[in-house]
């Protein structure tokens, strides 16, 4: 049997070129005139030379307002063209991207801030306050440059200015006169990536540029993405599977990249159709929100042919490819911190629920006893390990966490925290999250944050925040704590939520609350978490309901 991982041959053979800054420069001089960027809800398109240009205005921006290589950028803007210019400028500068979530604000924008002690902030003027809010956590931002108009914030803005701090538009960061850029190495940090905590806060990755490349380039393998492609996501661009999994794939393959402002159901068959889109990604629920939408006679009538759909709704794959004329789905296993190891080759019948097979040539990986780190028989459940074959294609630590990355290293391998499990065909399957960690909606969430942003509460003596099965089949979360209120207090569910609202992202708001007088813990007082799935969701629980999709007028 021909597998797919037998034939990777990477884009960029040297992987001295392994850049975004090299790949970039490559195409606007081999394709200058194509589309790399289109933003249709925003009637926007640019070339790769426009792209190159623009990019090297932001860059260049940047280092002339005091900014000097391996500074961190914080980006924390809607899904726009800026967004891409501020990743590309910020690498052509030899700065340092840190995308931050939209919905991030109190704690969990804080931790972000003061890990990374960014130098450069890019900002939307809409979460300005929340910057306020956490104003400590950006003692270190010199310059602010504000993507877009807010006049509500005025006032905030003043603020900064007030404060000392050097504050730009974006449209004047472009008049900025050009200067030499420096020179970025493939060894050279290029992104800080956050990923949710286990039993502790949210870890930056580090990732070189070499890491954030074979991220991208086993994208372009492994969906045959060519300069004839055009390849849309819908995701934010703060999270990878948008930008090293979209956007930059089709810049390493000199492709056309479509940026949709937001995931819609009801309108993803006409984005696809009206785009003339030929490959796309799905994460977490999004494939069973299109599959749930009403079936049109013209669903089929379309160019897409690929799928890359991370987890596949297995149980309806061969009706969704009738459906929508799709050639090929594929799927893989991997992590920020990781690349894509596991991955299912294009066009292969794949065993139900297999999440892909070895890509061999990149990496070496072993399921292992999570207690002993000795590996477990075919068949067995054990924690996923991960070590690359070359340097500089992975995960370099955890940024000002040291501990973090001494823990995730142990015994030379890196320790996913997953679970998976592999059949005498060597097809490997995810079972179940060893970590403690949240998936919802798409989002990675930490149960610490959520713990920790809650027992600030002064009626909140404990918490604990678990994951319950939600209705999709995307093997994803709804939120639920358990509240323990301080000593001869009381507390209402509704006032943990509207407590939440101010405390966390929309998405991590739990949907379901149980208040307890106590919570079962181990001998060494660890709270028992496994006890509190087994409880789960009872009739004494109170169940806030599905969480109301919000405009972004709303918010």
């Amino acid at each position: 049997m021909t597998r797919f991982y037998d034939q990777y041959i990477p884009s960029f053979e040297d992987r001295l070129d392994w850049n975004s800054p090299t790949v970039l420069r490559h195409h606007a001089h081999e394709r200058p005139d194509s589309t790399y960027l289109n933003v249709p809800w925003a009637n926007e398109s640019y070339s790769y030379a426009e792209t190159l240009d623009i990019s090297e205005r932001v860059a260049s921006g940047m280092l002339s307002t005091g900014a000097c290589p391996g500074d961190r950028v914080l980006i924390m803007i809607p899904n726009c063209s800026a967004y891409i210019f501020a990743w590309l400028g910020s690498s052509l500068a030899g700065l340092v991207e840190v995308p931050i979530n939209t919905a991030y604000k109190g704690a969990f924008l804080s931790h972000q801030a003061s890990t990374t002690a960014p130098k450069v902030a890019v900002i939307a003027p809409e979460y300005i306050t929340r910057v306020l809010d956490v104003y400590e956590s950006f003692e270190s931002v010199e310059l602010f440059i504000l993507v877009g108009e807010d006049n509500d914030t005025s006032a905030e803005i003043n603020t900064l200015k007030n404060s000392g701090k050097q504050v730009v538009q974006w449209d004047d960061l472009l008049g900025y006169e050009q200067v030499d850029l420096p020179i970025v190495n493939y060894s050279d940090l290029g992104s800080i990536f956050f990923t949710s905590g286990t039993t502790g806060l949210s870890k930056g990755v580090m990732m070189p540029h070499a890491h954030m490349y074979l991220f991208a380039d086993e994208t372009v393998s492994l969906t045959r993405l060519t300069s004839s492609d055009t390849y849309m996501s819908c995701g934010p661009l703060f999270h990878g599977n948008s930008q090293f999994l979209a956007a930059y794939p089709a810049l390493i393959a000199g492709a056309q990249y479509v940026l949709q402002e937001r995931f819609s159901a009801s309108e993803w068959i006409n984005q696809i159709r009206d785009s003339k889109v030929t490959v796309t990604n799905f994460i977490g629920v999004m494939m069973d929100f299109v599959w749930q939408q009403e079936p049109q006679p013209n669903d089929a009538d379309n160019d897409l042919r690929c799928v890359f759909a991370a987890p596949t709704a297995s149980s309806i794959l061969e009706e969704y490819k009738s459906r929508f004329g799709i050639e090929a789905f594929v799927e893989v296993f991997g992590l920020t911190e990781t690349c894509m190891p596991i991955l299912t080759p294009y066009g292969e019948d794949r065993p139900p629920g297999a999440a892909g097979l070895l890509n061999q040539d990149w990496f070496d990986i072993r399921l292992v006893d999570p207690e002993t780190d000795e590996e477990v028989e075919v068949g067995s459940v054990g924690e996923l390990l991960v070590r690359p074959k070359f340097p500089w294609t992975a995960c370099q630590g955890y940024f000002n966490m040291p501990d973090k990355t001494c823990d995730a290293f142990r015994n030379l391998w890196f320790h996913t925290g997953d679970g998976l499990k592999r059949d005498s065909e060597g097809w490997y399957y995810f079972v179940d999250r060893l970590k403690d960690a949240l998936r919802r909606r798409g989002e990675n969430i930490s149960s610490f944050e959520i713990e920790q942003a809650l027992i600030s509460h002064e009626l909140i003596e404990e918490v604990a925040a678990i994951g319950v099965p939600a209705d999709q089949e995307a093997g994803e979360d709804e939120v639920m704590v358990f509240i323990v209120p301080s000593l001869g207090k009381t507390i209402s569910p509704e006032a943990v939520w509207e407590y939440s609202e101010k405390q966390l992202p929309d998405f991590a708001i739990p949907r379901y609350i149980q208040i307890v007088k106590s919570l079962p813990k181990t001998p060494s007082e660890k709270v028992r978490k496994i006890e509190l799935r087994e409880i789960g969701v009872t009739n004494e629980t109170s169940d806030r309901g599905p969480q109301k999709r919000r405009t972004r007028s709303e918010k």
